[in-house]
């Protein structure tokens, strides 16, 4: 038996009366509206924009605005943000009934982050279209990047570079649009976007950061670990020991776990993968993961979530919490544990 194709993504266009815009991807939600206003426009010449939040609007004020004739302009544009918020069980027929019988002098667009489908979309792709807007995936967001770059920001960017930047800043099309222009700017109207640029002017990736600290832990050298640690505080905003004290744990944890399994015989590249381990790190994790005992690590897990207790609890002063636990690392490590 086949797999069933996926369905066809189709942008809303000035054809349609009602639209449903529905996903979490922010950036998507707001480019299909702009687009379709840009329609709208086209067909209809000057057109009235009318927004109204769903937390606080009322089904029947909204339906009203859409069935009645705009007094400036030809066509109106009547845009539910949060729309999930303002259908429930008694809502739902009014826009089920509206959308079997629309205002040809109005588009509605219902925005929302979550949606249930159900009869309102089978009578919505009747007069309208309901146009998904999750996240895109790497591959898609990658295309999407080397589009945009040129057709928006007035520069170029190549498929291996436009990848470089997913990686630091992940699929989301708003924060890749925002790194796009700044480093447009920086490349000048009509360059290039290059691997250097991006490397100097887009921030690191969570994971590099954490493997930064974690890194240090490793090195078995405790004056290093904690001179790093104080490094790493006297130069972080505030409370940077809520993310080092994360990076400690969740250390202990994959390093217990490497322990636990190598001990027991399993394969280092099954070990590796369950672990969700990456890169450098995951050379460095497992040949540490090898050659201390399970007891050692489950010792050093017991006492990262210990201090991470104490520091939520409000005892003792992080700063000492995590130089204590920067010494225990670089003992296990250096197998004086």
């Amino acid at each position: 038996m086949g797999t069933r194709s996926k369905k066809a993504v189709i942008p809303p266009d000035a054809s349609h009366r009602v639209v449903i815009l529905c996903g979490k991807e922010i950036f998507l939600r707001s480019e299909y509206t702009n687009a379709l206003r840009d329609k709208l426009e086209e067909a209809f010449g000057q057109i009235d924009v009318l927004r109204f939040d769903g937390e606080s609007a009322s089904a029947a004020e909204v339906l009203d605005e859409c069935r009645s004739f705009g007094l400036m302009a030809a066509h109106k544009l009547v845009v539910i943000e949060n729309a999930e918020r303002m259908l429930n069980e008694s809502t739902r027929p009014l826009f089920e009934r509206y959308a079997g019988a629309p205002s040809d002098g109005a588009t509605l667009v219902l925005r929302a982050s979550n949606w249930r489908a159900g009869r309102l979309d089978k009578a919505v792709e009747k007069v309208g279209v309901v146009t998904p807007c999750d996240q895109a995936s790497e591959a898609m967001a990658q295309r999407w990047c080397v589009r945009r770059c040129e057709k928006k920001h007035g520069a170029t960017i190549t498929p291996q570079v436009a990848a470089m930047l997913i990686e630091r800043t992940g699929p989301d099309l708003g924060r890749i649009d925002m790194d796009l222009g700044k480093l447009a700017l920086a490349a000048g109207m009509g360059g290039e976007i290059t691997g250097e640029l991006v490397s100097e002017l887009v921030g690191r990736t969570r994971e590099e950061e954490v493997w930064s600290i974690q890194s240090e832990l490793l090195c078995g050298d405790p004056e290093r670990t904690v001179g790093r640690l104080r490094a790493i505080l006297d130069n972080a905003p505030r409370d940077a020991h809520v993310p080092i004290m994360w990076a400690c744990t969740d250390l202990a944890r994959k390093l217990h776990g490497a322990s636990r399994a190598l001990a027991s015989g399993a394969n280092p590249f099954q070990v590796g993968k369950e672990l969700k381990l990456w890169g450098q790190s995951k050379d460095a994790i497992l040949g540490m993961g090898g050659r201390i005992s399970p007891d050692a690590a489950r010792d050093l897990l017991w006492a990262c979530v210990a201090a991470d207790r104490a520091g939520k609890s409000g005892l003792g002063r992080p700063e000492r919490t995590l130089e204590r636990l920067a010494l225990r690392f670089a003992a296990v490590a250096s197998g004086r544990a």
